[in-house]
Formats: structure tokens, C-alpha cells, sequence
């Protein structure tokens, strides 16, 4: 239930979306955003934490439901890796399975009650928490200039420094002298492109979805006697059928994120 400060809707949406910042780290993008990272790393160990489980205690014979669906997740990380990528599998896998349910993880803290871990915090003296890392620019970025350095190791890695350095000079438009600037500039817009689609897209679906849970949390105080109790009722079919499409969001950003990671790494490995 939402529990709106005196300066009305704004100031609760912008309360909300305040980070919590230690007091000598730096304002805007290259501030240290502890909510974030708290998150991230705690959904993060508890993945590798029941993935490892199960893993440990899989049997042969038939699967508990837990291993069952551990599988059916593999099975179909997998079935994504080897419709794209048609080399060595053992790296690419892991991370494909490591993108996909962490961000996953992630993307669902956006299904929590807008003011629950606020109000857990602030029994603890924390006054602003957000709970969802991908709607946070600083992590999202994160992890797509991790998948950029991928995508660069694995251009040297196939196709060797002078291979690589030749296929920016040279592709598309050919070898001439005249055409090697142009080819240049071309490829390194489209290298750079790949990191910020990757983050902007995550953080613009996630950003938005977050923003709209706030706006329906408002009307949970926005007025009272029978106005109040409309807009109650409002409220909770609002969250209810948000948080059902929702749920389709957060799956599909995962799976896309994934998916262009597999893609980006594999286009690292072929040859113009």
C-alpha cells in the first residue's frame, strides 16, 4: 500500500525514484547506487546458490520438480545458444544461462509492492531504496559494456589483431585507401551501437514499468470518503492487471537481452 508524503503524487514518484547514494559518492550516472548493487548481488547469489543445489542433488531416475525445471531452463537456454552460435558452446552457454535468469531475477523485483522495501529500510534508517537494478542506467550499462568487452575479445580471438583491424578498414564497401575511413566510421558506429541498445532497451522497458506500478500506487491515497475508496478499488485492479502484463515484460527483456548477447558474440566470430 502506498504511503504518499505531503507534497502529493510528484513528490512520492520522485521519492521513489531517488537512489540510495552514499553521501561522498558522485551525483548523476557515475554516482554509486548501494540499492542497486545490494540487489543485483543478492539475487545473483541466490541463483547460483539454487542452481547449485539442484545441480548437487540431481539424479538420473526421475527429476524432482525442482531439478525438472532447472532442466526445462537449460534445454532451452541451450536450444538458443546452438540455433545461433555454432562454435566452442562451453563459455557461451553458462553466460547465455547466467544472463538470462539473472536478469530475469532482476526485472521480477519490479513485481514486489512498490512500497515494501522502502518501508523495510526505513526501519533501518535508509530513507530511499529502489528494488529494481534494471531500471537503473548505471547497471544496465554495466552489463552491456561487459558483453561489449566480450564482443571485442572475441574478435581478436577468431579473427586475430590483423584479421580484426583489416575487416574495419575494409568492410563493407571494399579495400581502396579512398573507402577505409568510411569503413572504419561505419563499423565503429555499429560497434558502439551494440552496448547501448543492449542497456537502453532493458532500462526503457523496466524504467517505464516501474513509473506506471508508482502512478497506480498513488491512488491507493489520492483521495477520500467514497472518491477515496473508488480509487482504492481502482488501485488494485490496476496493479492486478499490470502486474500481469508485467510478467510478460520481464520475461521478454530477459529473453532479448540473451538473445542479442548470443547473437553479438557470434557475429564477433564471423567473417565479413
Amino acid at each position: 500500500m502506498a504511503s504518499e508524503p505531503q507534497g502529493g503524487l510528484t513528490e512520492y514518484i520522485q521519492h521513489h525514484l531517488t537512489h540510495l547514494t552514499p553521501h561522498a559518492s558522485k551525483s548523476g550516472f557515475w554516482a554509486v547506487h548501494v540499492d542497486s548493487i545490494t540487489v543485483s548481488l543478492a539475487l545473483g547469489a541466490l541463483f547460483c546458490l539454487l542452481f547449485w543445489l539442484k545441480a548437487r542433488k540431481a539424479t538420473a531416475g526421475v527429476p524432482s520438480k525442482g531439478q525438472a525445471f532447472v532442466e526445462i531452463v537449460l534445454e532451452f537456454v541451450d536450444g538458443q545458444v546452438k540455433d545461433v552460435f555454432h562454435g566452442d558452446r562451453r563459455f557461451l552457454g553458462p553466460l547465455a544461462l547466467t544472463v538470462f535468469v539473472w536478469v530475469f531475477l532482476m526485472n521480477a523485483m519490479d513485481l514486489l509492492p512498490v512500497d515494501l522495501l522502502p518501508w523495510i529500510t526505513e526501519k533501518f534508517g535508509v530513507g530511499h531504496f529502489r528494488a529494481v537494478p534494471t531500471a537503473d542506467t548505471s547497471m544496465t550499462f554495466a552489463m552491456s559494456i561487459t558483453v561489449f568487452v566480450l564482443i571485442i575479445f572475441y574478435s581478436f580471438k577468431a579473427k586475430g589483431f590483423s584479421g580484426y583491424m583489416s575487416e574495419m578498414f575494409t568492410a563493407p564497401f571494399g579495400k581502396h585507401p579512398l573507402l577505409w575511413l568510411p569503413n572504419f566510421a561505419l563499423n565503429l558506429v555499429e560497434l558502439l551501437s551494440k552496448p547501448v541498445s543492449l542497456a537502453m532497451r532493458l532500462f526503457g522497458n523496466m524504467y517505464a514499468g516501474e513509473l506506471v506500478f508508482m502512478l497506480i500506487a498513488g491512488l491507493f491515497s489520492a483521495g477520500a470518503g467514497l472518491a477515496g475508496w473508488a480509487l482504492y478499488g481502482a488501485g488494485i485492479i490496476g496493479y492486478t492487471v499490470w502486474g500481469l502484463f508485467h510478467i510478460l515484460i520481464i520475461g521478454i527483456q530477459a529473453f532479448i537481452f540473451m538473445v542479442l548477447t548470443i547473437v553479438y558474440i557470434s557475429m564477433a566470430h564471423d567473417h565479413h
